[in-house]
């Protein structure tokens, strides 16, 4: 508490002048725009869409894979775990009120009542 009382002391006769900087002559530098970002940055999705269109790839299930292949499959996944991530809360709940943790009962539960 000491240390804090110092501290709010010290900013009070602190002048606002001396911790201002000074401006530079020199133009400001351009912060180069990044094109390179990647697809999950793009679609905003948690689930990995690059390991997903590479597993698509080596899986040989088609000769050929689009590039939005693995976003499209990545978002269904994505989607589907969140609503049985739902449901399950809900059914851990139901069980007891305060109840914290999922349990592979209550998600047994609510596939089955879903």
């Amino acid at each position: 508490l000491q240390f804090l009382y110092f501290i709010e002391i010290s900013n009070l006769f602190s002048t606002p002048a001396t911790k201002m900087p000074t401006p530079s002559k020199r133009a400001p530098k351009k912060v180069a725009k990044t094109s390179g970002a990647g697809k999950q940055a793009k679609s905003q999705l948690i689930f990995p869409t690059g390991r997903i269109s590479s597993l698509l790839r080596k899986g040989r299930y088609s000769k050929r894979v689009s590039g939005s292949s693995g976003v499209y499959l990545a978002a269904v996944l994505e989607y589907l775990t969140a609503e049985l991530l739902e449901l399950s809360v809900k059914a851990a709940q139901q069980k007891k009120k305060d109840n914290r943790r999922i349990t592979p009962r209550a998600i047994t539960l609510a596939v089955r009542c879903d």
